[in-house]
């Protein structure tokens, strides 16, 4: 049975500003909330390999491998440079106009995608989060990390359309403004260029 310390510590963990979430909004405010419900599919998408991760020990031999984390880490630092830049360029895949280019669902959610597959830290939290909320029979571990996994996913899914919406309303209210849309742009690169910053900093 599913705790609800688990519950409460999954939703604490899945409304907390991350790489998703700040990569969800940009969508929201670019292209309005259906092409933020891809960038949300992406987002969770991209947490499946670290929950296998997790729940197979792979996660332990990434801790453990320094070159393996760290070739994992500064492909995800290069990843959020890349998407800083796509902020500011004009017509850029992130930058927020209010004519945008069109751009097919599955390129947005397989970008939403990549940004989680490309942090080895989510592996390494997540070997870490589960464990304390198994029941400790090693007959049933596999089918409670598969139901924790399927809810943090349900919520993570969930929230980050919530966010898309949020973004998508408000997207209507800046369009008009040339000034806001470029200070947007640059907020939202700065961000990815501080994520990047501090993904670069981390630690296996």
């Amino acid at each position: 049975m599913i705790s609800l310390q688990f519950l409460i510590t999954a939703f604490v963990v899945v409304i907390a500003p991350g790489t998703g979430v700040l990569y969800t909004l940009a969508i929201g405010l670019g292209r309005g909330w259906r092409a933020s419900c891809w960038a949300a599919l992406g987002c969770t998408f991209g947490i499946v390999p670290h929950f296998l991760a997790a729940a197979l020990g792979l996660a332990a031999v990434l801790h453990t491998s320094a070159v393996l984390f760290q070739a994992v880490k500064f492909a995800g630092v290069a990843y959020l440079l890349y998407l800083a830049w796509q902020a500011v360029r004009a017509g850029g895949a992130l930058s927020v106009e209010a004519d945008p280019k069109p751009e097919r669902p599955w390129i947005t959610a397989r970008r939403g995608a990549l940004i989680n597959v490309l942090n080895p830290k989510l592996s390494i939290f997540f070997l870490a989060l589960l464990p304390p909320f198994l029941s400790g029979n090693p007959a049933t571990a596999t089918l409670e990390m598969a139901v924790m996994g399927a809810i943090f996913m349900a919520m993570t899914f969930g929230v980050f359309v919530l966010y898309g919406i949020f973004a998508a309303r408000v997207r209507t209210y800046i369009l008009g403004s040339e000034r806001i849309l470029a200070w947007l742009n640059r907020t939202f690169a700065a961000l990815f260029v501080a994520l990047a910053g501090r993904l670069a900093l981390e630690r296996s």
